[in-house]
């Protein structure tokens, strides 16, 4: 593979996972994204500005929001079958309730910081309104808008993100090669003592004579650092350095986000199936779900679009794949999880945010070392 290829490098020449020779199971998909599973895109706003001591207001800031579209923006009316799953619900993604009652959920998806949750979320209806006047004409909208705190770096008392900033990301949404690391929602995100935030990974699935795509995408902020692990080995206790610099105290507030997209024709009960499988995924690098740390994980399917939108008057049909052939579904969810959590950290640098708080990069030295 050439440093151009997607599975390496992300589009702005940042380094992924793969570029270290660290040998990983199952078969990615072209981009290696979430944006491999046909419709599917992703925005960005990331806003980065100022430094030194906090100003509430002001700065700094080190935040963004994160735009995943399930289906084209036409199409976006649309239901797709879902299910979500929450590990430790110390966290915010809003619209579960209808998903839990009816299987389905429309509109893009956003992420963010956790005091910016409402403004993406109305902010989605906003854009809708304008992108798709019909889809609110005559009815309701419920969008999922998620959540992790990044108040170490950022100043998340300044409600930094706005209704134009969402508008952006959405209007730039895009299928192919996304960036990783510090930009969107993830921009000021930590995973085990390390600066992390958006990553994204995809899987081949075969079955019978079909292949289907399986894309994960993380907003990755949890963690400690003595239970960090790569592909089996504890690596953390050897990674003491270096460190986080405390300008004021970090309190324990990790977070980590899931969303997982597959145009495998699966029911609703088996999307809920797929989200309860990315713990696994979490626990490979050392994530255990503690007290403050909100683990929500949704997953849908862009299959049965004519089903999942059910127009009254007759019978809706469905297609799906049997239950007792899930499992290779379930290990697309588990290595997925796990590549774009490590993408996440991989792809990323230093960042020094309010106060002089400073977190640092996965050392690429010492993964060329040990993995290279």
């Amino acid at each position: 593979m050439s440093d151009h290829d997607p599975h390496l490098r992300t589009p702005s020449g940042k380094p992924r996972l793969r570029s270290f020779g660290i040998a990983l199971d199952g078969t990615p998909g072209l981009f290696n994204a979430i944006t491999d599973v046909p419709g599917v895109s992703v925005g960005y706003t990331t806003l980065i500005s100022g430094d030194g001591p906090l100003q509430v207001g002001n700065g700094p800031v080190r935040t963004g929001v994160t735009a995943i579209l399930p289906r084209p923006a036409q199409e976006l009316a649309t239901p797709v079958f879902a299910g979500v799953f929450s590990q430790n619900g110390n966290g915010e993604l809003t619209g579960t309730h209808i998903i839990e009652e009816t299987g389905a959920f429309n509109f893009p998806v956003t992420i963010t910081n956790t005091h910016s949750c409402g403004v993406t979320r109305d902010a989605t209806l906003r854009w809708m309104h304008r992108v798709l006047p019909a889809a609110l004409d005559s009815g309701w909208g419920l969008p999922v808008a998620a959540e992790t705190y990044d108040g170490f770096l950022n100043d998340i008392n300044g409600h930094h993100v706005s209704v134009d900033h969402v508008t952006t990301a959405l209007d730039s949404a895009s299928g192919g090669a996304i960036e990783e690391g510090s930009v969107g929602g993830g921009t000021g995100m930590i995973s085990f003592g390390f600066k992390a935030g958006s990553g994204t990974a995809s899987r081949i699935v075969g079955w019978r004579d079909r292949r289907y795509t399986l894309g994960v995408f993380v907003q990755a902020n949890f963690g400690k650092r003595h239970n960090f692990t790569i592909r089996g080995r504890r690596v953390g206790p050897e990674l003491a350095q270096p460190a986080i610099r405390e300008g004021t105290p970090r309190a324990e507030k990790g977070s980590i986000i899931a969303v997982i997209a597959t145009d495998a024709p699966l029911l609703p009960h088996q999307m809920k199936r797929l989200a309860r499988r990315v713990p696994l995924g979490i626990a490979v690098t050392g994530g255990y779900g503690y007290h403050s740390s909100g683990d929500i994980f949704l997953a849908f399917s862009t299959a049965n679009a004519e089903a999942a939108l059910a127009p009254s008057g007759r019978i809706a049909r469905a297609e799906f794949i049997p239950d007792v052939d899930i499992d290779p579904f379930f290990d697309a969810v588990v290595q997925g999880v796990e590549e774009a959590i490590l993408n996440a950290l991989v792809s990323n640098a230093d960042m020094t945010g309010r106060d002089g708080n400073f977190v640092p990069a996965l050392p690429k030295e010492w993964l060329e070392e040990k993995f290279g």
